[in-house]
């Protein structure tokens, strides 16, 4: 049956009543896996933060106490950890090193302004970036203003997740890599005479 007007029916797209499901970003080659405890992403492709605030303690009280009595220092570190992986897609070789010639401005700020929550809200909005977790201008502000050292703390976790995925910043792994290297001996070869 052709319409009274005498032009055809355009053609109609099925109606779909389900939205598309979120799915994971991409793997980049020459980087760790940003997502090792696999949190679900939501519909705008963020995930939620793999630490809580206020788990300063789980990583021993090494990280904990570095951050609460020297909050320039981890600042620095954690920056000079994230711009590492950023430029390299590596971990920095020297990442729990306590001083570099880059700290002095934290030290300054922190210490003769008391204001290195500042600093630290642009650190946290680019580790929020690069692992793609959900939050805003006014949490990247509101949190380390209000517990600085829980954030140093919570975003060096979330870094430290992503570096501990290359095999050669695991020590116990490495180690036992090489242990076992050094304890074959190639086929068809024998020992040198010594001498």
């Amino acid at each position: 049956m052709e319409p009274a007007n005498g032009l055809e029916k355009p053609f109609m797209q099925p109606l779909h009543t389900m939205q598309p499901q979120a799915t994971a970003p991409m793997l980049i080659p020459g980087s760790g896996n940003r997502n090792v405890k696999n949190l679900p992403y939501d519909a705008q492709g963020k995930r939620g933060w793999s630490f809580g605030l206020f788990s300063c303690f789980g990583d021993g009280m090494k990280a904990c106490c570095f951050a609460w009595w020297c909050p320039c220092l981890a600042h620095a570190q954690n920056r000079r950890r994230l711009d590492h992986l950023n430029a390299t897609g590596l971990p920095d070789p020297h990442r729990d090193d306590l001083m570099a010639e880059d700290s002095l401005l934290d030290v300054l700020v922190e210490t003769m302004f008391a204001m290195g929550w500042v600093l630290q809200i642009v650190t946290r909005h680019n580790v929020r970036e690069r692992y793609n977790i959900r939050g805003s201008a006014f949490s990247d502000c509101f949190t380390p203003f209000c517990c600085l050292p829980c954030d140093l703390v919570m975003n060096s976790r979330e870094l430290r997740l992503e570096e501990d995925t290359f095999l050669i910043y695991q020590p116990e792994r490495s180690q036992q890599n090489q242990e076992s290297r050094q304890g074959e001996q190639p086929q068809g070869r024998s020992k040198p005479d010594s001498a």
